[in-house]
């Protein structure tokens, strides 16, 4: 039995609970008494929480909401209601809402919904919800994470293209982008590896360095540069022998890059200026890499009669 490479793409739904929707839920299955403790208690674990009284209504029982019947030889007087025009009443209230928003739900108070969410506690929320678990509250956890690399390709690639299979090959190509920004993968294992033709691939590869950053998913430093000189439209011929000839300027031998290059010392020394503007590195303002700083236990230095001092 022949075994062939293939395309294939799936389509997936997940249901995902975001913290909104679990307070909403959890709020929803409280008793009056209950939804009260737990605005005390959200009310003593965060300070710029308040309690608004001021539009509460008063207290009603059963016998005050009842009409009283009037007594025996009691005169029951009606108040007459003055009629109103519809349309004006109408006109009036489309003039209210207009003006103020806050009158829609006007029963409806902050602290009726639980802690603020624009700045309240998750934390305590996430204790009171998770009670039964073991793990820690965690601040953290609910803060938005910044912008990985992968997803800032993944959204210009589902923008830039369309077709199903040059989507698959592009998701491919951006899992294989290092934290650099370059793209350490082998076109021709990775056309074997999708089954379609080396050409395919290289039309991907290509619009993927069209993306930003400028010189991404390169393959070489000097691809890199590359890229970002043709943004500026600074790629020319020259410019091209110089970039062919990087090993001569990171051995700092600038006779024999000139020679190499075809320019005179001034030209040369403003490509190099040039160069050094530009990024060599352009996926690294992505995401966030923690640097740890090492301490050198010994420190060595050349003394002046030749010797060393540790």
């Amino acid at each position: 039995m022949a075994m062939t490479a293939k395309l294939e793409l799936r389509q997936s739904q997940q249901l995902v609970m975001t913290p909104q929707l679990q307070q909403a839920i959890k709020l929803l299955q409280l008793s009056n008494m209950e939804l009260s403790v737990f605005v005390d208690q959200e009310l003593e674990k965060n300070p710029l929480l308040e309690r608004d009284d001021d539009g509460a209504a008063a207290p009603t029982t059963p016998d005050m909401d009842r009409p009283r019947e009037p007594d025996v030889g009691e005169t029951v007087t009606f108040d007459a209601e003055p009629v109103l025009d519809l349309n004006t009443q109408s006109a009036a209230a489309t003039n209210d809402l207009d003006a103020d928003f806050d009158n829609v739900y006007p029963e409806t108070s902050a602290t009726d919904l639980g802690p603020d969410l624009s700045g309240g506690s998750w934390a305590g929320l996430k204790q009171n919800h998770g009670a039964s678990g073991d793990e820690d509250s965690n601040l953290e956890a609910y803060v938005a994470s910044e912008v990985s690399l992968k997803d800032h390709l993944t959204a210009q690639l589902n923008l830039a293209i369309t077709d199903p299979a040059d989507r698959l090959i592009g998701a491919n190509l951006i899992d294989l982008v290092d934290e650099a920004g370059y793209l350490r993968a082998d076109v021709v294992e990775m056309s074997e590896k999708l089954g379609t033709s080396l050409h395919h691939v290289e039309a991907v590869v290509g619009v993927l360095q069209t993306f930003d950053p400028v010189g991404i998913c390169a393959r070489d430093l000097r691809e890199c540069l590359a890229l970002q000189l043709q943004e500026q439209d600074r790629y020319d011929p020259v410019m091209a022998k110089f970039l062919d000839a990087l090993p001569l300027l990171a051995q700092r031998n600038l006779q024999a890059l000139r020679r190499e290059v075809g320019v005179d010392m001034e030209d040369l020394t403003d490509m190099i200026a040039e160069i050094k503007r530009l990024n060599p590195k352009p996926g690294q303002g992505f995401g966030r890499f923690d640097v740890q700083t090492l301490v050198p236990d010994v420190h060595v230095r050349a003394a002046s009669d030749g010797s060393w001092l540790v």
